[in-house]
């Protein structure tokens, strides 16, 4: 798994080793301080992963990893609801990798037993309802599709009544990719909730927030304008491993303090792993330092 985790860092890990070329044992504050800013952490995090340093000069990497740590500590669980069908809503602004995460997720439920209906509700493009429609057929699972430019809200009510009626576990929704500065695509996501609620109340149990890792720390504002739209229960952080912008992971965990459910690496239905804080920022130590052992 520690494998995946650097395959996800891999950009992140040449700007660093432009850097620290040859790995140490300890390395001085300025240098933690210039690898830090050139993973796109924020300037004013960077200062305070600084402030928690040890009085001296250099640090090792056990402090560095306490300090990293420390981010994902107090962000709430995400907890599995005791309910049948459980309820996830996927959005995210276009090119984020909505369809392909969805698909990685019913591969994921599949492999552990579960049945699966996917609700292709982005109904604003057609090649969405396409994609989404072979991924259903490539992964033996169920969907309800209608025509580009029909009402999602119908689509959703439909998928969650047929897996209802059918005893599914599981019900994923598409949604259209949208911007916060839309305003009819995102009066179209608050009615898809309301109408999840309606089809069975109290869902979505899971509203998922697709955020793209090569945007780095600029996602941040789109994800706080969705949570003020319709609430964040988690995220899956995307295509990770096509930029160095890793060290966004921390920025995004203390300013959204949202849990981060799994990230991404390629196209493949099975190259989504769930996050670990732990293997996450080893990985990232492992550029930097010596082992300690």
């Amino acid at each position: 798994m520690i494998n995946f985790f650097k395959k996800s860092l891999f950009k992140t890990s040449e700007t660093i080793k432009e850097i620290v070329p040859k790995k140490k044992s300890t390395i001085t504050k300025e240098l933690l301080e210039e690898i830090l800013l050139e993973s796109d952490v924020t300037y004013e995090l960077v200062e305070e992963i600084i402030y928690y340093m040890p009085p001296s000069n250099t640090v090792t990497r056990k402090d560095v990893r306490r300090v990293l740590l420390s981010y994902f500590i107090d962000i709430p669980k995400v907890q599995e609801i005791d309910t049948k069908p459980f309820v996830e809503l996927i959005f995210g602004v276009n090119g984020a990798g909505k369809t392909t995460t969805i698909a990685k997720l019913a591969f994921n439920y599949k492999s552990n037993n579960q049945s699966v209906i996917l609700a292709a509700a982005d109904t604003f493009r057609a090649a969405a309802i396409e994609q989404l429609k072979s991924w259903a057929e490539k992964l033996d699972v169920g969907i309800v599709y209608t025509k580009q430019g029909h009402d999602p809200s119908a689509v959703t009510f439909d998928a969650i009544n047929s897996a209802i009626a059918k005893g599914v576990d599981r019900v994923i929704i598409d949604t259209a990719g949208r911007l916060h500065t839309q305003s009819n695509l995102s009066n179209e996501l608050k009615k898809i909730v309301r109408i999840c609620n309606k089809a069975k109340e109290g869902s979505p149990h899971r509203k998922i927030l697709i955020l793209d890792g090569t945007q780095g720390n600029s996602a941040i504002n789109q994800a706080h304008a969705f949570n003020d739209m319709i609430g964040i229960d988690a995220l899956i952080i995307t295509k990770l491993d096509g930029s160095a912008k890793g060290g966004a992971l921390f920025s995004i965990a203390k300013e959204l303090q949202k849990p981060i459910l799994y990230i991404g690496v390629g196209e493949g239905k099975a190259n989504l792993v769930e996050f670990d804080k732990e293997k996450f920022v080893d990985a990232l130590l492992d550029f930097i330092f010596e082992d300690e052992n």
